[in-house]
């Protein structure tokens, strides 16, 4: 098995090794990392939104909810 790697997995036979001669593995993970912003869901969470809409408008919703109450329970100076 001279295709194979340390994992055991091996390279079709259809691929061209030579063209992954130079190939750098994770060359564009940071600028990919730095991009986004994932958040995994809970299973259950998850469950009760639909869709990604759901999950931000609930989420805006809540932000507006403790803004609001933070005025409310704020102390005047």
């Amino acid at each position: 098995m001279a295709n194979a790697s340390p994992s055991g997995d091996e390279l079709r036979p259809e691929y061209d090794e030579s063209v992954f001669e130079n190939a750098e593995r994770g060359k564009y993970a940071r600028r990919y990392a730095d991009g986004t912003n994932i958040v995994r869901l809970a299973p259950d969470v998850a469950a009760a939104f639909p869709d990604e809409k759901a999950v931000n408008d609930a989420l805006r919703f809540v932000m507006r909810v403790a803004d609001d109450a933070g005025r409310l329970t704020g102390r005047s100076t």
